[in-house]
């Protein structure tokens, strides 16, 4: 193909890795917006026990301000304004950008250039399997700094509530702060068992959407479009139900 040729073609076909990792990360960013608010309650309520606990003792029986998800959202709104639900939304938004982006365009290059598929376009499924626990590994190793970050910017919420002074003054500044602290290796402290984590995580997430979306399209009349993306998507959430359910935690989706 000729340079005038390939110029003439759209974004995705001329670059499909920068378009994939450009729509993924996207994509993650929405859903991570649309879905903070449920986070951050979750952590109001695991923050707000703690605290109690280590101020009144486990036995002290006292009323906490908040029981429920909705009863907690409800007070973050009226005592702090709408917009505090959404504090801490940007490095969430980071850690997302990177890791789905990431994960996507990896598992799309081994499974392509690496594993490679049948000759009948079938991909088996122990290939499924190292694709995802690969690509969910190599993600999670690059997104490690912003989530580092996350999880610090989430346990100044925590400091508050015991009287301590906060030690962020945004994301960027614990950025920076973590650096000068830890250097280099301190931006990824822990990620052993968070690249453990997400590497079985998506052995599940992507291998049960990958391996469905092929099986719709090698078995039925489907052709590749929202219809068929969306039935295996929603193969992949009753995937992560079961695993939430058997108490796996975290956004596997």
């Amino acid at each position: 193909m000729s340079s005038a040729e390939e110029k003439s073609l759209p974004f995705p076909e001329r670059w499909p890795r920068a378009s994939k990792f450009a729509l993924s990360a996207c994509a993650a960013a929405v859903a991570e917006l649309v879905t903070f608010p449920l986070d951050l309650t979750k952590t109001r309520l695991q923050i707000q026990g703690e605290a109690a606990i280590r101020r009144d003792g486990a036995a002290a029986g006292q009323e906490a301000p908040y029981r429920g998800m909705l009863r907690t959202a409800a007070g973050i709104v009226r005592e702090e304004g709408l917009g505090k639900l959404w504090q801490g939304a940007t490095p969430a938004v980071y850690r997302h950008i990177v890791y789905s982006g990431v994960r996507m365009v990896a598992y799309e290059h081994l499974r392509d250039s690496v594993l490679r598929r049948a000759e009948d376009k079938t991909f088996p499924l122990w290939k499924a399997v190292v694709g995802g626990m690969s690509a969910g590994a190599i993600g999670q190793f690059f997104a490690s700094p912003t989530d580092l970050v996350k999880v610090q910017m989430q346990m100044e919420g925590k400091r508050k509530l015991e009287g301590k002074p906060l030690r962020f003054r945004g994301v960027h500044h614990a950025f920076l702060k973590i650096l000068s602290e830890g250097g280099i290796r301190g931006l990824w402290a822990g990620w052993v068992p968070n690249v453990q984590r997400a590497a079985l995580v998506n052995m599940g997430d992507l291998t049960t959407y990958d391996s469905v979306k092929h099986f719709l399209l090698l078995n039925t009349s489907l052709v590749d479009n929202s219809v068929t993306h969306s039935a295996s998507s929603i193969c992949c959430c009753w995937q992560c139900l079961f695993w939430a359910g058997s108490g796996c935690s975290g956004n596997s989706c």
